[in-house]
């Protein structure tokens, strides 16, 4: 079984890293392991921040991402509004070209084009 001190996970979750090291001034990384898959969140560092989280299964040969805008409520509690999805991208430069369109704005674009259809067919 595929762990997170597997050469394969590694040397995705190094190769993933190595690419995104151009964004390292305008985000933060955070490597997580779990039961099933590993993740790499970034989180932006600006005054209305977006999370950014990659998730592989162990067992599977592909990648997913979301995306959020972070919010704080009266209490300073954070909580997530997801923007955008991408699923089942197949291999590691398939992820980073979404990472970069994502990190562009894609998901801010595509958030804010669903919310006018949806205003609009009202």
């Amino acid at each position: 079984m595929e762990n997170k001190y597997s050469l394969k996970t590694q040397s995705d979750i190094n190769q993933i890293l190595c690419n995104l090291e151009v964004w390292k001034k305008k985000f933060s990384f955070e490597i997580s392991y779990y039961y099933e898959g590993w993740a790499i969140s970034l989180t932006e560092k600006n005054i209305y921040p977006r999370l950014i989280v990659i998730f592989s299964y162990y067992k599977e040969e592909n990648y997913f991402i979301k995306s959020f805008e972070i919010h704080y409520d009266e209490d300073q509690k954070e909580f997530y509004k997801e923007l955008y999805e991408s699923n089942n991208l197949d291999s590691i430069i398939d992820l980073i070209k979404e990472i970069n369109e994502i990190i562009y704005g894609k998901d801010l674009i595509n958030s804010i084009s669903k919310k006018y259809n949806d205003m609009k067919n009202k």
